[in-house]
């Protein structure tokens, strides 16, 4: 099969389209022909060398989490699923090295489930981290109808599902983003505000009572501002801070792969609550530029890798 991997640490240069055997198949997987994957920031993350202290690298590693594709062969106990089946999923294993930047990925059943019907490979593929993201933040706090909530970075990849999430459970959203991503907010139902000097002022504009719940995917100073702006009883979750669990007494969460939250994404998708949002599109011989749109750090939604 035809795959991107890295055979060490490094920049986007350390990419490279290469031929490698197909994946082996346990007996609790699936081998998914892969139509798309899509960029996280945690991939160039992890290509940079950043989670060699936490997760072991066998070389050369296939980058890449978000799969959408076609099952092509199961193992030997997987009833959930046949061939032929349209899935998508974040196949994160306990190592890194067979990644979904390929044309072949094995994938363990619990990490993935069957695509939203509405969407297509590319829109799907977008979906598992980021969205898994969001809404395991969500859960984790409890977000709930008539709750005020304040996200942070909510035009970005994460942020983008989580306003939605919690718009479809009800609550108020205010959510933090530069100016040009404002009016997009507003289509959403967001209250946005600006980042800068000033934030919890112009927050506390919009909720002179506070804020239920800080969701924080991006923040400048995290700490300041969720003092200044949460109501009494209220809580914090932050995917990038642990010091939303260690000083403000709320959630640090790393998203787990699970086949029952996306089918509760994949319902919010077919209900309309779920809109996705893709940026760019790359062909897999083009995954280098992928990561540095990615890293970029100006992205409105997800980059998509085609297979």
């Amino acid at each position: 099969m035809r795959a991107i991997t890295y055979n060490r640490y490094g920049g986007s240069d350390v990419l490279e389209l290469t031929d490698l055997p197909d994946p082996k198949v346990g007996p609790d997987s699936v081998l998914i022909r892969v139509k798309a994957a899509s960029v996280n920031p945690v991939d160039w993350k992890v290509r940079a060398g950043y989670l060699d202290a936490i997760m072991d690298v066998d070389f050369p590693a296939i980058p890449g989490w978000d799969v959408a594709g076609v099952v092509e062969r199961v193992g030997l106990d997987t009833p959930e699923f046949k061939v032929g089946d349209e899935v998508y999923g974040y196949v994160r294993k306990d190592w890194l090295q067979g990644g979904t930047f390929a044309e072949l990925v094995a994938a363990p059943v619990r990490t993935i489930a069957h695509k939203p019907a509405s969407l297509n490979f590319e829109e799907a593929a977008a979906v598992p981290l980021a969205a898994l993201t969001a809404f395991q933040t969500i859960e984790r706090t409890g977000v709930r109808d008539g709750q005020t909530v304040l996200v942070h970075a909510a035009a970005g990849g994460v942020g983008g599902f989580a306003v939605q999430i919690a718009k479809a459970r009800g609550a108020r959203v205010i959510g933090t983003a530069s100016e040009r991503n404002h009016e997009h907010l507003r289509a959403r139902g967001v209250e946005p505000v600006a980042y800068g000097d000033g934030l919890a002022d112009r927050v506390r504009e919009l909720a002179p009572d506070g804020v239920d719940v800080v969701l924080d995917y991006g923040s400048d100073d995290l700490v300041a501002t969720t003092r200044a702006v949460l109501a009494e009883g209220g809580t914090v979750a932050s995917i990038v801070d642990a010091a939303a669990r260690d000083e403000l007494g709320g959630h640090y969460v790393w998203v787990r792969p699970s086949s029952a939250d996306l089918d509760s994404l994949t319902a919010l998708v077919e209900s309309g609550d779920l809109v996705v949002d893709v940026a760019e599109v790359f062909d897999l011989a083009d995954a280098s530029a992928a990561h540095d749109a990615s890293a970029g750090g100006h992205v409105r939604g997800k980059v998509v890798v085609r297979v």
